[in-house]
Formats: structure tokens, sequence, C-alpha cells
């Protein structure tokens, strides 16, 4: 069976085809503009196949910056400041500074809040407490002294260094500085001393060095902790009314005598350390004058002569040291009647008598006469030793003080004191 085609049918078919071909044509041109304007209509399109344009990512818009809330402009103030500081932290083993993000600064790790002395409905950051911390910054300046509202600043065991900025005076409220065992280093910060409010000074274990003003010791302070520092100084004697309770002067290089008024000006101590220093001189007898101390602490320094019978007056000590120094004479029997007296070391000195209630205290372990010039004692310098030592005789003034004590009875062991080392 054979088919036959019409010329018709064959003009129709190639019409057919040829249509065909212009729209693969002319889809295919249409696609590399598809992102073009003639996607975004279908007006726009003479051909009767619709064409999918492809879908463009939206742009993303700039995410706008936290905008922080403080809960008192005091704070706001402060917040940069903060910041600042924590940008030159070196060192934060504990991960301390992570904390300090965001408005909430009463939060922070380390920093308190409270109200301030001028507004009681404000809040601000009162007090910092970095104790034990062990951040490490070259430096204190530009944050501290930028703390407006700072009562008690305590950074005690961390890395801080470089000095202190004379600032510091400007800070209104600021009652307790302790900056202790850091690497602090320079001169004595005088700023303090304009510090009227200032009741607590902790600056031990550090590294500050050259003379203490006298001034320091005429402030009313409670607390003054100078010891394990590099301050080589004379102990000043011109020193006014105060009521220090703690005195550390210890590990340092003070020299010279002890000044007599020392004692008048701080009848109110409970502690005096002076260990480890080079102290020069006698002993002066206004020690007894020191009624409410509970340590005296003169170990290690240079002292010489006798000790004072005003030592009987301390009816609160319970610690007396004055070993490592170059004191002779006898250990008078009264100091040795203290009712509360815990420990006397007196061992690494001359001393060549001692009486029959100090021996029941040596026995007892709570007096310590090791390494001087007893001769019926065990564990004494030897006899060749005590010799050189007697053979350049040693000279106190004021002799007759060594048998004054101002809390007694007049008693006098003026036969048994020299006013020189015998001689051998």
């Amino acid at each position: 069976m054979s088919f036959l085609i019409s010329p018709f049918s064959i003009i129709l078919i190639s019409l057919i085809v040829y249509t065909i071909a212009i729209s693969t044509n002319r889809e295919t041109l249409e696609f590399p503009i598809a992102g073009s304007r003639s996607c975004k209509s279908k007006k726009n399109h003479k051909i009767p196949i619709a064409l999918e344009c492809p879908k463009l990512p939206t742009p993303s818009l700039p995410l706008k910056a936290e905008v922080l809330v403080f809960a008192d402009q005091r704070l706001s103030v402060v917040y940069p400041i903060i910041q600042k500081f924590k940008s030159i932290i070196t060192s934060d083993p504990l991960g301390i500074t992570k904390t300090w993000v965001g408005s909430d600064l009463c939060n922070y790790k380390g920093f308190y809040c409270d109200n301030p002395p001028d507004n009681k409905s404000a809040v601000a950051v009162a007090s910092i407490d970095f104790n034990g911390f062990q951040l490490a910054a070259p430096t204190l300046d530009g944050f501290l002294d930028q703390l407006p509202d700072i009562a008690l600043f305590h950074a005690n065991s961390n890395f801080f260094s470089g000095s202190i900025s004379p600032n510091i005076a400007k800070l209104p409220y600021l009652y307790e500085l302790d900056i202790s065992n850091n690497l602090f280093s320079g001169l004595f910060p005088t700023a303090v001393l304009s510090m009227n409010g200032l009741t607590f000074l902790d600056i031990r274990f550090n590294f500050f060095s050259g003379s203490i003003p006298p001034q320091l010791f005429t402030k009313e302070l409670d607390a003054l902790f100078l010891n394990n520092n590099n301050f080589m100084t004379s102990l000043p004697d011109n020193l006014g009314s105060t009521h220090i309770i703690y005195l550390t002067l210890a590990n340092n290089k003070f020299i010279g005598p002890i000044p007599r008024n020392i004692f008048k000006a701080f009848s109110s101590l409970s502690e005096v350390l002076l260990l480890n220093n080079q102290l020069t001189g006698c002993l002066p007898y206004e020690i007894g004058l020191l009624k409410e101390a509970t340590v005296f602490d003169a170990g290690n320094n240079q002292l010489t002569g006798p000790l004072p019978l005003s030592l009987a007056c301390l009816e609160n000590v319970e610690q007396l040291n004055f070993a490592g120094n170059m004191l002779f004479g006898m250990v008078p029997e009264l100091v040795c009647e203290l009712q509360s007296l815990v420990n006397l070391s007196l061992s690494d000195n001359y001393f060549i008598t001692v009486g029959p209630l100090c021996r029941i205290l040596i026995e007892k372990g709570v007096v310590d006469i090791r390494n001087n010039c007893i001769p019926d004692l065990p564990f004494q310098r030897s006899v060749e030793e005590c010799a050189d030592f007697f053979a350049h005789p040693k000279f106190c003034p004021r002799m007759w003080s060594y048998t004054y004590s101002p809390c007694k009875r007049p008693f006098t062991y003026a036969s048994m004191i020299p006013g020189m080392a015998p001689s051998p």
C-alpha cells in the first residue's frame, strides 16, 4: 500500500519545521540575557514560549551594630575605660576578661557596683577586687586613675607593672588601695599623700625604691604595708600623732636607728615589723609605750646594746623577735614574766646572762637563746667568737633608760646591764 503526499502537504510540513527552527533559535538567544529587563515581564517576549528567569540571590543588608543600654550613665562612662584596659592585658590564664562583655558592668568578674556617696539613686563601679587573678598588664595608668567613683581597689597577686599615676590623687572616694605582690617599680607613689580619705595602703612585695616621705607617717591610716620593696632610707624621727594599727616595714633597706618618737606616735600599733633591714643603734626604751602591740619583730638587723626593761610593759605582746642582731648583756627576767608571751627569739646575739624564770621558758620552747655567749647553755657561740665581739666595746646613749620601766615599780638592774659591752 502506498501513500501519496500532495504538494500542499509538503508545503505545510515545511512551514511547520521552519517555525520550530525559528522558535528554537530565538529561545537559545534569549537565555543568556535571562537576567535582563526582558525577563521582568512576559509581555516583552514576542514568542509563544514562556521563559523562566533565574532567581538571583537577595542582597543581604549589613547587620546593625549592637546598641548597649547601661543601667546608669556612670556605667557608660567607665565602659570604654574598662575595654581599653582589657585590650592591653597580655596574660589572663584564668579567663577573667571573658566576662568583661556587654553593658552589665556590675556582673563583670572583679567589678562591684554600689550607690556613690554623691547620688544614692545612681549606680556606679564602686570597688574592684582582682586579688589572685594573675592578670598581666604593662600599666594601670588610664584605668585606675580614670574610675571616678572607685572606693576600693584590691589587685593583690597579679603581674601589673610600671609606676602609679599621680592622677589617683583626684579620686575622691578611694580609701583602700592594695597593689601588693605585683611588679611595680619606681619611687614611692607620693600621690597618696594628698588623698585625705585613704585609710589602707598596701604596696608590699613590689620593686619600689628610694626614700619614703615623712608625711606618710602622719596620715590617718589604719594599716600601712611597705615591706618587701627596695626602700633605702632612715626612719623619720619627726613623726606626728597617728592611729596606725598595722605597720610593716620589713625586708627593705632601712638604715639608721629606730627613732624614739616612732613609739610615741604609734602607741596604738598592734604589729610592728622591722625585720630584715639595716637598722643600727640601740633599742630605745620607748618600745615599752606600744601597749597594744601583739607582735614586735626587729630581727636580722644590726641593732646593738641591752634589752630595755620597758619591754615588760608590753602586756599584750605575743611575739618578740630580736634574733640576728648584736644585742648583749642579760635577758631581763621581767620580760619573761609577760603573761601573753608565746615566743621570745633572741638567737644569734651576744647575751651573757639569763635568769631562772627565762630558763624555764627556754625549756618550754618559748625563749630561743641559741648562738649567744651564755657559758652553761648548749648551742652557744665559741669562746673565741664571743671574745672577739667583746674586744670592741659597744656604747649606748641614755644608759639610764635601760633600767627604767614606765609601767613597773622602781627597779634597777644597773649593776647587771653594762653601759658598754664588758671586756673578756
